[in-house]
């Protein structure tokens, strides 16, 4: 589907320099912006499902433990 924009043309310039220097086109740039933007309500979405399962299924560790990423890989 083609769509009509209407934009300043410094503003244009200005996109169409920083799409090539993206290797991509305007056209390119708008359809990946509105692609991310319609699809972001999914990545809220994905994101608070996570945050629920990660503190429902949360372990306990001892009130004393400190993370020490040599501790863990020491063995090895």
């Amino acid at each position: 589907m083609n769509i009509t924009l209407s934009a300043e043309k410094s503003l244009v310039e200005k996109a169409r320099a920083y799409a090539k220097k993206h290797n991509t086109t305007l056209n390119g740039l708008i359809r990946s912006y509105l692609n991310r933007i319609v699809n972001a309500s999914d990545l809220n979405q994905v994101a608070e499902e996570f945050a629920d399962i990660a503190t429902s299924y949360a372990g306990k560790s001892d009130d004393d433990y400190i993370f020490n990423r040599e501790d863990i890989y020491s063995d090895q």
